[in-house]
Parts: C-alpha cells; structure tokens; sequence
C-alpha cells in the first residue's frame, strides 16, 4: 500500500466514481481525507486508506450504518473471455430514410433500403461517415441509375 494516495486513487481503489466517493463521504460512510500543508490537497495516508477498504469490505461506514455497494459491471465480466463474433447487421427502414427521400426527390421514385444499403456497402466498403452526405445521395444515385439502366434491364 502506498504512503499517501490522492481521492481520486482512493475512490478508484473502493471501486467508485470519485462523486459517489464523495457522496459517501460527506454521508459520513467514509473518513474525510487529511490535507497536506504545503498546498491543502487532500489526501489518504496508510491509516485512511486502510479504513477506507475496510469500509467496503465490510459493508459498514464509519458512522455504524450499513452501506451496500453495487459491483461494477466491468468487473462482473471476465478479462480473459473469448471474443464474440460480431452479429451481421440487417439493413434498417429508417436507416438511409434522408437518403431515400433525397433519392425520390431526384426521380428514383421506387429506390428501396436494401438497394441504397447494397449501392453504399459497394462505393464505401470502408464506411461512409468521413464522406459528404451531398457526395454519397449523387454516388448513389448514379450508382443505382447505371444498374437500372436500359442496357443492363435484361
């Protein structure tokens, strides 16, 4: 355990936010820090800080009254878990409806969402947030018009 540790590190050492640390605090569950003289930073000394994770290991404040604590979630799960495999995404209504309203407003009146959705996985295999919205609706536009067009329509 080291000398001296900031609130901060004390907080994060009990598992809590640094306002909830002192929300407990000033509720009387936890001891007040003790300041340094030289420039009035408060701060845990050994004997503190041993209170202070006594505190939580207990589930009893300083005061006598029962304290519970919720685990935190990144602490529920495992650090060596396996990867998931990323679930495909299916292609929303409501997903490119700027796009197919600008689209109809253009003349491509029976554009549908999974046409826009295969027009912009093929321009933008990488991903389209960089790109201009005005740059994407005339790519796909064009796009979808050289498919539709009389020469490709069999």
């Amino acid at each position: 355990m080291t000398d001296i540790v900031s609130v901060s590190e004390m907080a994060r050492r009990c598992g809590l936010s640094r306002a909830r640390f002192y929300q407990l605090q000033k509720a009387g569950i936890f001891p007040s820090p003790v300041y340094m003289l030289s420039n009035r930073r408060p701060i845990y000394d050994q004997l503190l800080q041993e209170v202070c994770l006594e505190v939580r290991r207990k589930n009893c404040g300083i005061n006598g009254k029962p304290i519970l604590f919720y685990a935190r979630r990144h602490h529920l799960v495992p650090a060596t878990s396996k990867p998931t495999k990323a679930k495909a995404k299916r292609p929303k209504a409501n997903q490119h409806k700027e796009l197919i309203g600008a689209l109809q407003a253009l003349g491509l009146v029976n554009v549908t969402p999974a046409q826009i959705e295969e027009a912009v996985k093929e321009l933008y295999p990488g991903g389209s947030k960089s790109t201009d919205q005005a740059e994407i609706i005339r790519a796909v536009f064009l796009h979808i018009r050289r498919k539709n067009s009389a020469n490709n329509v069999g």
